[in-house]
């Protein structure tokens, strides 16, 4: 109830719209940079407040939080760290809520490569698959629980190279560094050339993404203003455009 009371204040306080126009910096999972860059320009044609966007994997932001980095909002890609940051002081109370559902992709750039049920990982026709860091990234950690539901984690370990976030393991694949990888459907979703294989939900964890308003954006009127647009129509449109799903 108090956190629907909360959710519910901050929307109206963004309806409301900002007496000045102010900042907010935002802690942003690296699968979400494309649609967290449209959502924000949108945010600032709607409320002139400015949300300045950092990128990287969740682990990293929520060790830089907990270490007192400046940010208003964390936009997680997990629901463990937000809770964590909850459970620890560092975010308002009932301010968390789920944002997006991400999807997980078996990539490459090379069409026709990544047949459309993933048979090519039994394959192995190719000697690098890229990840990103499963200890600090929730893609990759979804990434390594794919393999194990197929089987294929022990054969596919020597062939693993690893980025420190889903950007990285993307650029891997994107330059060649390794013929496929596992990346965010996010960052493929627009992809015209490539082949890709949509893994079933059912062969890892949940990829539920959470943002949460932190303690030092509680007093920040861009900050509230930010998640309360975050769970608007505007946003959820966009979320979806992007290939995630919205609870």
């Amino acid at each position: 109830m108090f956190r629907r009371l909360m959710l519910g204040l901050l929307v109206a306080a963004a309806l409301a719209g900002p007496a000045g126009a102010a900042e907010v910096k935002v802690a942003v999972a690296a699968n979400f940079a494309e649609p967290a860059k449209a959502i924000a320009a949108r945010f600032k044609a709607r409320t002139g407040h400015d949300a300045t966007l950092s990128f990287g994997s969740s682990g990293q932001f929520f060790t830089q939080i907990a270490n007192g980095a400046p940010y208003g909002v964390f936009l997680s890609a997990d629901r463990e760290r937000p809770e964590r940051a909850e459970a620890q002081g560092l975010a308002a109370p009932g301010s968390r809520f789920t944002y997006a559902v991400g999807r997980l992709v078996l990539y490459s750039k090379a069409p026709g490569f990544v047949d459309p049920r993933g048979d090519v990982l039994r394959q192995g026709r190719f000697e690098k698959i890229a990840i990103a860091d499963p200890k600090t990234a929730p893609y990759g950690l979804a990434a390594m629980q794919t393999m194990r539901s197929l089987g294929l984690e022990g054969r596919l370990k020597g062939r693993l190279v690893q980025g420190a976030s889903i950007t990285q393991a993307y650029q891997f694949v994107d330059t060649g560094a390794a013929e496929i990888g596992f990346v965010a459907l996010s960052q493929v979703v627009n992809a015209r050339r490539g082949s890709r294989w949509i893994v079933p939900s059912r062969l890892h964890a949940p990829i539920e993404q959470q943002a949460v308003l932190l303690r030092r954006g509680a007093g920040n009127a861009a900050a509230r203003a930010f998640v309360a647009f975050l769970q608007g129509p505007e946003a959820k449109a966009i979320v979806r455009r992007y290939g995630y799903e919205i609870p």
